[in-house]
């Protein structure tokens, strides 16, 4: 009999708070008192050991979200030190929510490993990063999380061998993603999910979706057909200029995603009986009765 363990809801911060600390910690206590989310997860990157000299220097593809002159001026302004993400994680602490970050590369893996978060996540634009992947399975004895967005199936295989062969495939979460801001509907491809319980579900902690499309409807979905952890990218305000913005869900919407799914989390039962009490009220008093 197939039993729903209770949803994981993460708020994906990311770059949301534009820079700045302020923004960064009003989105934990909003995350925090107002949605209910389990955990909010921020970003780290080192641009310079990231990008290339050309990728650096080169202008924003999209100026008018850019913080910067180019696009390496643009994501040093975005990103936090190490010290201010120490900062994060207390007051994420003192709000009564977990911290995270994703990391994408070794300088970033390296200092929040330090942190000593009780996940780290592997977003999908550098799950193939083997070396930063090989470093967290020997030094960070920590939850990994990991993003399957634009990865062959062989490439997939390929980073859960890695996670196995260091005995570290139990401390993985796999994420189902479509990498795409915003991604359309037809694009999200739940069915996915069995497919990937299929093939990794008993190698695996947990799987768990991903998603950059707009509105809820699709998060309950993903969490019936398996997905025990729902991440969903977080701002204060949609209308904000950047990148992610546009594909992330309000205050209000992360609210309610939390609340419709812990409704469907009691609805996913049997019933305990053939006539439950709730009906034999009704049953008394409607079921026709042969004269």
């Amino acid at each position: 009999m197939r039993t729903y363990n209770k949803p994981y809801v993460i708020a994906e911060a990311g770059c949301n708070h534009k820079g700045e600390m302020e923004i960064a910690k009003e989105l934990i206590n909003v995350a925090a008192m107002f949605c209910h989310a389990d955990a909010i997860k921020f970003q780290k990157r080192c641009p310079k050991e990231l990008l290339t000299e050309e990728q650096y220097n080169a202008p924003h593809p999209n100026p008018a979200n850019s913080y910067g002159n180019t696009y390496g001026a643009h994501r040093e302004f975005l990103e936090f030190n190490v010290d201010q993400h120490a900062q994060l994680k207390e007051w994420c602490e003192e709000a009564g929510i977990v911290y995270s970050t994703s990391v994408w590369d070794m300088t970033s893996a390296k200092e929040i490993a330090g942190l000593n978060p009780e996940f780290i996540k592997i977003p999908s634009a550098c799950n193939n990063h083997f070396e930063m992947l090989q470093w967290l399975c020997d030094n960070y004895k920590g939850e990994i999380q990991l993003s399957f967005g634009m990865t062959t199936h062989e490439e997939e295989d390929e980073i859960i061998q890695l996670f196995e062969k260091n005995g570290r495939n139990k401390d993985l979460v796999i994420y189902n993603c479509t990498s795409g801001y915003p991604v359309p509907f037809e694009d999200v491809c739940l069915m996915e999910i069995e497919r990937m319980k299929q093939s990794y579900a008993d190698r695996v902690k947990k799987i768990g979706f991903s998603g950059h499309h707009l509105g809820i409807a699709v998060d309950i979905a993903a969490y019936t057909l398996g997905a025990e952890v729902i991440e969903r990218h977080y701002t204060l305000d949609r209308t904000w200029k950047g990148t992610d913005h546009a594909a992330s869900l309000e205050p209000d919407g992360i609210r309610k995603l939390v609340r419709n799914l812990k409704a469907v989390q009691k609805a996913l039962t049997y019933k305990e009986q053939e006539i439950l009490p709730i009906e034999q009220v009704q049953r008394d008093k409607l079921k026709y009765r042969k004269k």
